[in-house]
């Protein structure tokens, strides 16, 4: 079961071990019960009828006394486990309490209001509390310069050619931030799921005959550049908007320029310079 549900700190863990702590227990124990637990704690990788399989797998022979003494050491995981979650639970609330501050706006103008950098970055697809979180806390004189360049070399997803004479390799930049770099990495991972335009960058790469790793660390650069862009007109991520470009770029024309009216001409299609 434990290799099954990888992770110390997995909230199916503790009400899974007092239900079943022993395999002579998963022999008695109704589908009907596990199936509550794996729904209540969202796991979709297995359903009930596979975990009770696991569970009522013939079991190793031991001496006496030994599932008293193991169901007792889980007992006292289960209070550890119990534990960690609720810290865990703690710290991200705290997370969410201050980036809500920070991601509070505020009137610059009349009718005007001013997105703070938080606002911004978390507007963005993918971008979640961790990530948002480390963003701000370790690279936050970056940020507030809008350095592109400077925000890539520091979280490593610009490659680092290497030449010599004939020869040319292209390898991941290891001089970076880890914790950015591993940031970045769940950044792009999310919003290949859940944005079309950074689905479609990593499938053309990965097409192209890029490594995983390879494919996200491209991703999140374009992410990267977004962001910038954003920051430095303080505007929010808009996905109609987002859909709308992709939409005219597949159909060969480019989208009109800011404080540009496209000329009203009869039976013509308005195609900007």
């Amino acid at each position: 079961m434990v290799a099954h549900y990888r992770g110390p700190g997995g909230r199916a863990h503790p009400p899974l071990w007092q239900l079943v702590p022993t395999p002579h227990k998963a022999a008695r124990t109704r589908e009907a019960s596990v199936a509550k637990i794996i729904k209540r704690h969202r796991i979709r990788r297995f359903d009930a009828a596979h975990v009770l399989s696991v569970l009522r797998t013939q079991p190793v022979t031991v001496a006496d006394g030994t599932t008293e003494a193991v169901s007792a050491h889980v007992a006292t995981l289960v209070a550890r486990i119990r534990l960690v979650n609720q810290q865990l639970d703690d710290a991200h609330r705290r997370l969410d309490s201050l980036t809500a501050r920070l991601a509070l706006s505020q009137e610059t103008e009349p009718g005007q209001q001013r997105q703070h950098d938080a606002a911004i970055l978390a507007s963005l697809p993918g971008v979640g509390r961790i990530v948002l979180a480390t963003l701000l806390a370790e690279a936050f004189d970056v940020l507030q310069r809008r350095d592109y360049a400077a925000l890539r070399s520091l979280t490593g997803v610009p490659p680092v050619t290497k030449r010599s004479g004939k020869s040319c390799i292209v390898i991941r930049r290891q001089a970076c931030h880890d914790r950015l770099a591993n940031a970045m990495y769940h950044w792009a991972r999310v919003a290949v799921q859940h944005d079309v335009t950074s689905r479609a960058k990593y499938t053309a790469l990965r097409s192209r005959g890029h490594s995983h790793g390879r494919a996200l660390r491209s991703v999140a650069d374009r992410l990267l550049n977004v962001a910038c862009a954003m920051l430095k007109t303080g505007t929010t991520f808009n996905p109609s908007l987002a859909a709308q470009k992709n939409l005219l770029l597949k159909g060969g024309e480019s989208p009109p320029r800011a404080n540009e009216t496209p000329p009203n001409i009869p039976g013509k299609r308005f195609r900007a310079a």
